[in-house]
Order: structure tokens, then C-alpha cells, then sequence
């Protein structure tokens, strides 16, 4: 295996902001198109590259604290509602993360009115929130079953209106010369778009190697997590638990980041589920369930569309295939089942049992042996990787419970709570 793994940034970037656009059509692409927009303004502003880079990374997320569906629909109409607790969300997640870090405050105030701010639009912050915003309120305006040169007009006075009291004048007339160009709006609503960001956009030329994903996957294991109370620590404690039985089984150093990171991305595909389901105590559905078995699918979905992360996508994306075909959504078959997504099937279904949920305690560890030892008996999962965790039982656990009580208290004492923090 090679020494390190290295991926397109922008590639990575582009993927992974689309999950969360995917589940419903009326908001499909919104962070593409609002980066798009907000790229082709600050081009238009003569932005550094420094600038065009943080204004693109920041408006492909600038809604990742809206983390649940039916938060994301309500944002996208012009319904009236508070902003700002997806943006406390937003700057904290952004924050979590050293290399996002400086862009938190543009994520905070990307719904600020110019009205409002103290400091000059040249202070990078302010442009930068003030260029996202507009790109925002543009792209929300565009009805998605009108054809775009119909309402180009239409929509550009609506933005001249925002003058002074929401946007910056200067930003105007950036935008003005813009909307001037056909160009422009055909490729905004053009099925290319992807490709366009990819091959146009700043990050076309910058690659990342196994740590740089490591943190961004550290991100959106975040963004998962916290959807709801009830999977607060839940892939932290995936990830922890495929890295120690990695490790105990003998993997190299770069595999065992590669099963972390698979960890951390095992559930992304819940991104596309609504709360609704993911929070019910009770037994799902047949309906209900249907819709749960998309979660693997879409993670494999997105994962797959990075180059270089392939092993990754099947780590992740079949930790409920069964050894027998009779797992869920592609019925692998164990020749088709490899050891890094075994090992991920037997962390997934030990941490989902031994957590504490809103609604249950963690199962004991005689209990835990039962289940599990059940379904390796039956040939669901791989007798070794149960007997490797069973036999490494303390260790395992104790690493799992370290790394899920760090999320723990920072979902309890400031996520959860960010409704209660910051100005507005």
C-alpha cells in the first residue's frame, strides 16, 4: 500500500458539500450555486487568491449548522425565522477545525446585514460574509422550474433593492456588471456546475494527504453526530473502535488512519435522513426502514465520486453487509466483503449497543457478547474481528468511551447550547 493517500481538495470539498443538499430536489445544489456565485463576485471584486479560496470553502459549508433536513428547507425559503442559531452552529464547527478556523467568523455572520456591521467592507471578514450573503439571497431567489434568462432581470432588481441596508453598495455594482452576462446565469443552473467548480475553481491544483482528510472527515463526523441527541457521540465511537481493532489486528500505521477516516464517514449517508426517523424510540416502519437503508447508499455515493478514496467508500458504506448476502443495500457477499469493512461492521454494531441513548441505557458487556457473538455464529459478521474486540474487550471499550465522552461534553456544553451564545 502506498505510504500515504492523497485527494484533490477541491474534489473532496465538492462531494462532501453536496450531501447535504441531496435529500430534498427544492434545495438541491444550493452550496454549489452559492459558491458558484460568490466565486464569480469576488473575482469580479479582484479578491486575492487567499480571499477566493476562503470565500469558496466557506460558501460550499455555510450552511453545515443547519444539520438536520427540514432545518436546511426552512432556510432555503424567505420564510421569516431566526438565522442565526445555524450560523452559532456553523462558526463552532468551523472553529473545531484548525484549518477552517479562520473562516468561522465569516460563517457566523453570513446572514449579517451591512447595516449592522462596524467595521469597513474591506475588512476581510465582513467582505468576505457580505459576498456569501449576497450569493445566498440570489441563489434562493431563483425559481428552479422557470428557465434562469426569464427571471435574470427579475432577480437582479431584487437584489438592487438590498442597497445600503443589507448590502454593501460596492458589492452591487460587482454583481450588476455580472448579472450583465448570459454567461454567467447559464452556467449557474447548468448540469456542469460540478464540473466547472472542479476544473475552475480554486482548489483544481491542490492535492491533501491522509492528515488533511483525517480533519475534514473529523468535521463531518461532527455534522453527523450532532444531528441529533441520539447519535451525539455515535461515529466517534464507530471511528475509535475501527482504529484500535485495526491496529490490533496488525494493520500498518496508514491503514489504520484510512479505517479512522472510514469511521468517521460511515453514517454521512444519515445526512439525507430526516430527524423524524432517525429520533424515533420506537420500531420503524416497514417505510420507515426502507428509507434508512438509503444512508449506506448515499455514503457510498458521495465517497466513491473522490478519487483516491475508493477503499474508504467500501469501509464505510457496507458496515451492514452481511457475510451471508442477506446485509442491506448492495447484499455483498463475503468474497466481495473485504477486512477493513468487516472490521467496520463489527465496530459499527458494538458501538450502537454499548452507547447510552436518549431512550436507553448501553448495554451490559455479557449482553453485548451475546449479540454479537449471535450473529457471527449465524455468519453475519467475521468470528475473527468478534473474537479479536472480545478478547482486547477492556481496552477496546475504555478507547471507545475516551473518545466518545470528548464529544459528549463539547455537543452538551456548547453545540447543544449555541442557541444561547453569540450576538445577533
Amino acid at each position: 500500500m502506498k505510504r500515504d493517500l492523497t485527494v484533490n481538495l477541491g474534489n473532496l470539498l465538492l462531494s462532501l458539500s453536496e450531501i447535504t443538499d441531496i435529500a430534498n430536489p427544492s434545495i438541491a445544489q444550493h452550496q454549489y450555486r452559492t459558491a458558484f456565485i460568490a466565486l464569480e463576485i469576488a473575482k469580479n471584486a479582484n479578491a486575492s487568491p487567499q480571499m477566493l479560496k476562503n470565500i469558496f470553502t466557506a460558501a460550499l459549508l455555510h450552511d453545515i449548522g443547519a444539520i438536520s433536513i427540514e432545518e436546511k428547507a426552512a432556510l432555503h425559503s424567505f420564510v421569516e425565522m431566526d438565522y442565526d442559531l445555524h450560523c452559532i452552529r456553523g462558526e463552532m464547527l468551523f472553529a473545531r477545525t484548525p484549518w477552517l478556523k479562520p473562516l468561522a467568523k465569516i460563517i457566523r455572520y453570513h446572514h449579517r446585514n451591512w447595516c449592522n456591521w462596524d467595521a469597513p467592507i474591506s475588512d476581510p471578514t465582513v467582505f468576505s460574509a457580505q459576498v456569501i450573503l449576497l450569493a445566498d439571497f440570489i441563489e434562493r431567489s431563483i425559481d428552479k422550474g422557470k428557465y434562469i434568462l426569464h427571471q435574470n432581470e427579475e432577480i437582479t432588481e431584487r437584489v438592487i433593492e438590498l442597497k445600503d441596508t443589507v448590502l454593501h453598495p460596492e458589492l452591487l455594482d460587482c454583481f450588476k456588471d455580472l448579472a450583465k452576462k448570459e454567461e454567467f446565469w447559464l452556467d449557474l443552473l447548468s448540469p456542469r456546475l460540478y464540473s466547472i467548480l472542479l476544473h475552475e475553481g480554486p482548489f483544481q491544483k491542490i492535492w491533501i494527504g491522509g492528515g488533511g482528510i483525517a480533519t475534514i472527515a473529523m468535521l463531518f463526523s461532527n455534522i453527523i453526530d450532532f444531528k441529533s441527541p441520539y447519535t451525539a457521540t455515535h461515529t466517534s465511537g464507530v471511528a475509535a473502535c475501527a482504529e484500535k481493532l485495526s491496529a490490533l489486528f496488525g494493520l500498518t500505521d496508514l491503514e489504520v488512519t484510512l479505517m479512522k477516516i472510514a469511521g468517521y464517514f460511515h453514517d454521512l449517508g444519515k445526512l439525507v435522513i430526516p430527524n423524524s426517523i432517525l429520533e424515533k424510540p420506537d420500531k420503524l416502519t416497514p417505510a420507515e426502514f426502507a428509507i434508512i437503508k438509503s444512508h449506506t447508499y448515499y455514503t457510498y455515493f458521495v465517497l466513491s465520486s473522490i478519487g483516491g478514496l475508493e477503499p474508504i467508500a467500501r469501509w464505510a458504506a457496507y458496515h451492514h453487509e452481511k457475510l451471508d448476502g442477506s446485509g442491506y443495500p448492495f447484499h455483498c457477499k463475503a468474497n466481495e466483503i473485504d477486512s477493513g469493512a468487516r472490521i467496520m461492521a463489527v465496530a459499527d454494531i458494538f458501538t450502537a449497543i454499548a452507547e447510552d441513548r436518549p431512550y436507553r441505557a448501553g448495554m451490559s458487556k455479557e449482553a453485548i457478547y451475546k449479540v454479537i457473538r449471535g450473529q457471527s455464529d449465524h455468519n453475519l459478521l467475521d468470528a475473527k474481528f468478534v473474537d479479536l474486540l472480545f478478547d482486547n474487550y477492556d481496552e477496546v471499550y475504555a478507547y471507545v468511551r475516551e473518545k466518545q465522552q470528548t464529544a459528549r461534553s463539547f455537543y452538551e456544553d456548547q453545540f447543544s447550547n449555541a442557541a444561547n451564545t453569540g450576538d445577533s
